[in-house]
Parts: structure tokens; sequence; C-alpha cells
């Protein structure tokens, strides 16, 4: 499929690639919908796996966003110094969980997750779809493109 050409059957043509990757498991080792978020958030411009290996002690120290949002920057930086970019990410979770308060509350919609500090629309479709609610769009990393 040529992406530069504009083609009216694009639909038709992702048929085979939808089928592939249906109900395929994400590559992040998450137990709960508040550990996805994290993960998504500190996988940005990062490797599912350094997520994976890190993750454990993280949720260790931080089990809920109750327990995040009483944090702060300082004391989270050690627990994701291994991940690119932690200085924003460290501010942009803590930043989260000071809005969201609780697990419960964690938007399930497009507009509930981008307004969040580190969370685009791509990450925004991951956790969406992951929480089985429809994303907007396909998954897809600038590498598979």
């Amino acid at each position: 499929m040529n992406l530069s050409e504009p083609s009216s059957d694009w639909a038709e043509k992702l048929v085979p690639i939808l089928k592939k990757y249906k109900g395929k498991k994400h590559p992040l080792d998450y137990q709960n919908l508040y550990q996805l978020m994290i993960m998504v958030v500190l996988s940005a411009q990062d490797s599912d796996a350094n997520i994976n290996k890190i993750a454990p002690a993280i949720f260790e120290v931080y089990p809920n966003i109750e327990s995040l949002s009483v944090s702060n920057v300082e004391a989270l930086i050690p627990h994701i110094s291994k991940v690119r970019n932690f200085g924003n990410k460290a501010k942009w979770l803590i930043e989260i969980a000071q809005t969201i308060k609780k697990d419960k509350n964690i938007p399930l919609t497009m507009d509930g997750l981008i307004a969040l500090k580190g969370i685009g629309r791509k990450s925004a479709n991951v956790i969406m779809r992951e929480a089985n609610v429809p994303a907007e769009g396909i998954i897809a990393d600038l590498h598979v493109i």
C-alpha cells in the first residue's frame, strides 16, 4: 500500500492487519488501569521492555494514584531515572495524580485523557483500548509505519 497516494479502499487494505493484531496483548506488563496509565506515560520515547523492568519497584512505593498524589517530583525521580525524559515525566505523573486523586477517577475518554499532562492521542488510545473502550484510530509506533 502506497501511503503517499490517496486510496478509497484503505479500510479494506487494513483488514488483514486488524485481523492479525486483534486481541493481541499489549507489551506493557500492567495489573490495573492505574499501572497502565503510569507505564504508558513512562514508555513515551522509551522501550516497553525498560518500563516493564522498572515498573514493579515503582508500584511497590506507589501502589495507587492516592500514594502518588501525596508524593513529589524529587521523591519520584529516583524510581524513574532510567527512563528517557524522566524529569518531565516525573512532573507530569505527579500532576496527573494530584488532578485525578483516586484510581476510580481515571478518565476513559479521549478528551478526558488528553487533558492530562503527558498523555497525547496515541497514549490515550492505548489506555482506552486496553480498558476495552473503543479507541479512536489505529495505534502504531513510528517504527511500525
